[in-house]
């Protein structure tokens, strides 16, 4: 598509060389900008004029046939920097890397050509034989998420008028698990206390149990998210990490930001705690790192989401009890709550779920006190006389 820049009456027109039935014909336009000072934005005017009829002129099919799949897949990535937050688009990178990419990479697909069949074999085979490590297949909550991006993709896709359906539909998609968790009962909790007491990591440990917070909240935890003539304790601050840590002055959700009572025997934890650092910070003097978080080893540094995770399992293991995972302190956190009589609704607003739906999943084969006040209940009314 060719076109030029003519002035008429002190204007700039575009003057587009179309084609009708293979004759040549001469389309004026009109760009409003006056002659004086107004140049470059008319060539530029006229340059993204000539592509919308460029792209006009051909077919969605036929401008997805010319750019293959994977290409498509890195340029959505791209687009993604601006569009996400860096803790997102570091998940999402990883997924795209390594699985999504090297497999349209390794069968050349071109964007047009793309099917549900080709998709549904790709959900298949990662479902059955996606783990790296060879060690069968991706769970059924990642494969739903390569099916999330593969759909966002696509979706693009159309807004750019490359193709004109989404691949993506009519999936099928292995069944949503059922979460488990696994937790301790309060006696264990009150074993490994007892067994770590001297260990760096105590107060986090004990905070997490206590308040049933994510790894990346305890992380982020910051003194002036203590108040201490108030006696409360704000979840405000995130540290998270998926291939590089990042800090991030809001929480996971909305209702991630909330607030707790500062109990007593937490508010000594913490006073002892904020003068431990400040011993260290005079000892340390110039080589102190000055950071305003929480939890930080002697010279200042934070401890890092890896470390964590890492030194909680060698603890249990050195002191003899069955493995949980870090983030299941959260789960025995609030599997006491349930056990004990505190209302799901209750429980949901303490770990920051966003829906109910999340917490009754993982927690309502816990509620057997209100069964039981259920079961009461329609015995009463079933009771009949003598």
């Amino acid at each position: 598509m060719t076109g030029s820049l003519q002035i008429k009456n002190g204007k700039f027109y575009m003057v587009i060389n179309t084609y009708e039935n293979g004759k040549r014909k001469m389309k004026w336009v009109a760009t409003g900008l006056s002659e004086k000072g107004n140049k470059r934005k008319a060539e530029q005017m006229l340059r993204d004029t000539l592509h919308q009829y460029e792209k006009e002129a051909i077919s969605p099919k036929q401008r997805g046939s010319e750019i293959r799949c994977a290409d498509y897949l890195r340029y959505w990535l791209k687009l993604m920097e601006r569009r996400v937050d860096v803790v997102t688009l570091q998940a999402y990178t990883l997924l795209m890397n390594r699985h999504i990419v090297p497999y349209f990479e390794e069968n050349g697909a071109m964007l047009s050509d793309v099917s549900r069949r080709q998709i549904q074999t790709f959900l298949d085979e990662k479902a059955t034989n996606g783990r790296l490590d060879g060690k069968g297949g991706l769970s059924a909550k990642s494969v739903r998420e390569l099916k999330n991006l593969l759909h966002q993709t696509f979706d693009q896709a159309i807004r750019d008028e490359l193709i004109e359906v989404n691949p993506c539909s009519l999936l099928i998609l292995p069944p949503k698990e059922t979460p488990t968790a696994k937790f301790y009962s309060p006696k264990q909790l009150n074993e490994l206390l007892a067994a770590i007491h001297d260990e760096p990591l105590y107060p986090m440990i004990r905070t997490a149990i206590v308040y049933g917070l994510r790894r990346s909240e305890l992380l982020g935890l910051k003194w002036d998210s203590i108040d201490f003539e108030g006696d409360t304790l704000t979840i405000s601050h995130t540290v998270v990490k998926v291939t590089t840590i990042v800090e991030k002055d809001k929480t996971k959700s909305k209702s991630s930001h909330r607030s707790f009572p500062l109990l007593p025997e937490m508010r000594e934890m913490f006073l002892a705690l904020r003068r431990e650092q400040e011993k260290c910070r005079k000892e340390f003097g110039r080589a102190y790192v000055k950071t305003d978080y929480v939890f930080c080893w002697p010279d200042g540094h934070p401890f890092s989401p890896d470390y964590v995770s890492r030194k909680f399992s060698r603890l249990l293991k050195a002191h003899g009890f069955e493995h949980i995972r870090f983030h299941e302190l959260r789960h025995s956190c609030a599997s006491l709550m349930v056990m004990n009589g505190v209302s799901m609704k209750q429980v949901q607003e303490w770990l920051g779920h966003s829906t109910f739906s999340t917490t009754a999943d993982i927690y309502a084969h816990l509620d057997y006190k209100s069964k039981q006040g259920s079961a009461g209940v329609i015995a009463g009314l079933l009771e009949t006389k003598k």
